[in-house]
């Protein structure tokens, strides 16, 4: 017993020692490149993102985490930058029209991504490379004549991508690599600029806190013009915005998530035993007959009967626009061409067909009467609607 009892408590203590030296062991490097500024890791955005009224004084900051429609759709802003700093920056037509409808109202959007998607490339022409095989820092700097002297160089590949392609014809070199190779440029649109820059990494954490790098985020950011209002985008780095709950702290955290997973699997096997062992025998009940489908078939004997097609044709409209309202979000109460269009693109059905629908619910709804053959081809369209959304 003697002997059982030093064994347990020689265990004991060296699994306190290894318990307390996991715990204090230095936790590794995070060079994870998430852009985001809620991550202080080193390709975070955190330090740029607390030091944005230094660059913009007395600007009004706020942060979207949803794509650039949602943001500027029905927006007013005035005298506004948009600002994106992400690995990509893909976005649809959506997105890129009402951005480019921004800038041209005299706004101005800076965005610093490696990538920049298929519309960039095909309305401006853009493309980006980077330089590998160079473990060195690549020099960099701006082509001002006033500040063509300073170079910036931070490595980690902080400024290893450049544009291999964009429309020489309507952007403005503002930046360059040592081989003289662009990697921050403008296009002038309307009363507004569009600022791309291909180093995305230049305004992490890891670049923000070297003396070269926060010289290079602060001159980059500062040829914006508009200071009043700034729109902080973290939709393209984080994506949209989670719901927050409890559980998401135990399932984010390792050590909480496996305390979890032992709990909830030791409940359900402790229930599962004790089930076996308690569970009395359970009767067979009959299940009740199902009448829905025997009272649809009533309804639509009666309503075939009558004929009272005034009442049944404004049922389906309202039906299929509820169905609308709540498929698409989108509003319903004025069916112009600007809803045509908007449905069209959303739900992916044939522009033809969402026009004729549309004509048909305006002219029913204003109608007295509502022959059979109106009815009937009322019912077709909705039906191949939902076919060809499905």
């Amino acid at each position: 017993m003697k002997d059982l009892k030093y064994y347990i408590i020689g265990s004991v203590v060296l699994l306190v020692f290894y318990v307390m030296a996991q715990f204090n062991k230095p936790k590794e490097i995070d060079w994870t490149e998430t852009l985001s500024n809620n991550d202080t890791i080193p390709f975070g955005t955190y330090v740029a993102y607390k030091q944005i009224n230094d660059i913009f004084p007395g600007a009004d900051v706020v942060t979207k985490r949803e794509p650039v429609y949602n943001v500027l759709n029905g927006s007013s802003y005035k005298n506004a930058t948009y600002i994106i700093i992400s690995n990509t920056a893909n976005l649809n037509k959506q997105d890129y029209d009402k951005l480019t409808t921004f800038v041209k109202n005299g706004n101005d959007v800076f965005i610093a991504a490696t990538s920049f998607g298929p519309y960039f490339n095909k309305e401006l022409k853009v493309q980006t490379q980077i330089i590998f095989n160079s473990d060195d820092a690549v020099r960099i700097s701006f082509v001002s004549k006033d500040l063509s002297t300073t170079q910036y160089a931070i490595e980690k590949n902080c400024t290893h991508n450049y544009f291999i392609r964009f429309d020489t014809t309507k952007a403005i070199v503002l930046g360059q690599n040592e081989r003289h190779l662009s990697n921050y440029i403008k296009f002038a649109m309307g009363k507004g600029n569009l600022y791309l820059n291909a180093n995305p990494l230049m305004f992490s954490n890891y670049s923000i806190l070297q003396e070269q790098g926060a010289a290079y985020s602060a001159t980059a950011l500062s040829f914006v013009k508009n200071r009043s209002n700034v729109i902080w985008d973290e939709y393209y780095s984080r994506g949209r915005e989670e719901v927050n709950n409890d559980m998401r702290v135990f399932l984010k955290n390792p050590g909480l998530r496996w305390a979890f997973n032992i709990a909830f699997f030791s409940l359900i096997a402790f229930v599962l035993y004790q089930m076996k062992r308690r569970q009395r025998i359970i009767p067979v009940i009959e299940p009740l007959t199902n009448t829905t489908v025997e009272f649809a078939n009533v309804v639509g004997q009666v309503y075939y009967e009558q004929r009272n097609n005034g009442n049944i044709a404004p049922k389906k409209i309202s039906y299929f626009l509820e169905h609308l309202r709540a498929q698409y979000n989108i509003r319903t109460n004025v069916l112009d061409d600007e809803f045509t269009q908007l449905l069209a693109q959303k739900s992916g059905t044939d522009l033809a067909l969402v026009r004729e629908l549309t004509g048909q619910i305006i002219v029913l709804r204003s109608s007295k009467s509502i022959s059979d053959s109106e009815l009937i081809a009322l019912n077709q369209n909705i039906e191949s609607f939902y076919k060809q959304s499905s």
